[in-house]
């Protein structure tokens, strides 16, 4: 497996990617309403473009891409996936071990996300600790997330 940084020709992949992971994976925490309005079918690219472009995003590949994640200049890991056929493999804790990385050497000291269900254990077992639990609207969707932190001082 090899991590690298986003290209713009990598992101109708990582969409796809997104799409099959939470409709695969996180459709066994919501429900099939709360998945399509959080992966919808009609995603804008240029909005996707725009959005992996604006942050420090990695992409983890092997043949194709396998995971992603993104890191803002404040600490936020935002969007942050595995491949659907990929999962429990270390992708993730490699991608977020890059992420990590980045951060170091930006000077951040507090990494915070908002986890699915589905992702709350990947990043516990990373040491980062649930702040709250929330709810979410996504497309009149209502959809339970937490935010999670992690000092890495």
């Amino acid at each position: 497996m090899k991590l690298r940084i986003y290209k713009i020709a990598d992101t109708e992949e990582i969409m796809k990617l997104f799409y099959d992971t939470v409709h695969e994976v996180n459709i066994h925490d919501y429900t099939q309403e709360q998945i399509d309005a959080w992966a919808p079918a009609n995603m804008d690219i240029d909005v996707w473009i725009k959005g992996l472009g604006s942050k420090f995003t990695y992409v983890a590949e092997e043949g194709k891409i396998i995971g992603f994640g993104e890191l803002e200049a404040n600490g936020h890991i935002d969007r942050f996936y595995c491949h659907k056929d990929f999962q429990r493999q270390g992708i993730g804790k490699k991608i977020l071990e890059q992420l990590e990385s980045k951060a170091n050497s930006l000077g951040i000291k507090k990494l915070f996300t908002e986890a699915s269900i589905t992702a709350k254990p990947f990043f516990e077992s990373h040491h980062f600790i649930v702040v709250k639990q929330q709810e979410v609207e996504r497309r009149g969707q209502k959809l339970i997330n937490f935010i999670m932190e992690k000092s890495i001082e």
